[in-house]
C-alpha cells in the first residue's frame, strides 16, 4: 500500500485553507503555495501540491457537472408525477434489500451471534425512516389523485399539494 500523502495528514483547517487557496488562484501558483505552507510549518513540495490540486479540481468539476445535469434534467423534463422520487426510493430500497440479504449470508467467523443481531438491529433502525418516506410518498400521491378525482377546489395548486402531503389529509389541501 502506498504511503499517505503529506497533504492528507495535514490538520483539517490547513487542508481547508489549501482548498480555498487553490480555487482562489484558479489551481495555479503552486510555488507560492509551497512557500506559504512552509511558513506555516509544513514541508510539502510543489509537485505534491499540484497533484492534490488536480484531485480537488476533478472533484469540483464532478460536482459542477452533476449540478448542471440535474438542472438540465429538471428544466427539460418536469416531474409533476414525482417519478424521480419514486425511482430514487426504489433504488435505495433495492440496495438495502441486497445489503440485508448479503448480511444474512455472512459466515459465523464474521462475528458472534450477538454481533450479528446488533448489526441487524442497526440496519432495521436505519430502514424505518426510509420505509416511512416511501409510505408517505405513496399516501401523498393517492391523496392527490383522490383530490383531482373528487374535484376539490385548489387541488392542483402547489400550496394545496404541499398541505395535503404534509398533513396526509386531503381536506387540508382544499
Amino acid at each position: 500500500m502506498a504511503p499517505r500523502s503529506h497533504i492528507e495528514v495535514l490538520p483539517v483547517s490547513v487542508r481547508e485553507w489549501l482548498d480555498r487557496a487553490l480555487t482562489e488562484r484558479n489551481f495555479s501558483g503552486y510555488r507560492e503555495l509551497e512557500t506559504l505552507l512552509r511558513d506555516k510549518g509544513y514541508s510539502i513540495g510543489r509537485a505534491q501540491i499540484s497533484r492534490y490540486g488536480q484531485k480537488v479540481q476533478r472533484r469540483f468539476a464532478a460536482i459542477r457537472d452533476a449540478t448542471e445535469a440535474a438542472r438540465q434534467l429538471t428544466k427539460g423534463a418536469p416531474d409533476d408525477q414525482d417519478t424521480r422520487s419514486e425511482s430514487i426510493m426504489a433504488l435505495v430500497q433495492t440496495e438495502l434489500l441486497n445489503s440485508l440479504l448479503e448480511a444474512q449470508t455472512i459466515k459465523e467467523e464474521a462475528g458472534s451471534p450477538v454481533e450479528r443481531a446488533e448489526r441487524f438491529a442497526r440496519m432495521a433502525k436505519n430502514l424505518a425512516p426510509i420505509i416511512h418516506a416511501s409510505v408517505s410518498l405513496k399516501n401523498c400521491k393517492a391523496s392527490l389523485k383522490n383530490q383531482r378525482g373528487n374535484g376539490y377546489a385548489g387541488a392542483g395548486s402547489s400550496a394545496a399539494r404541499q398541505r395535503t402531503c404534509q398533513s396526509g389529509d386531503p381536506e387540508a389541501g382544499a
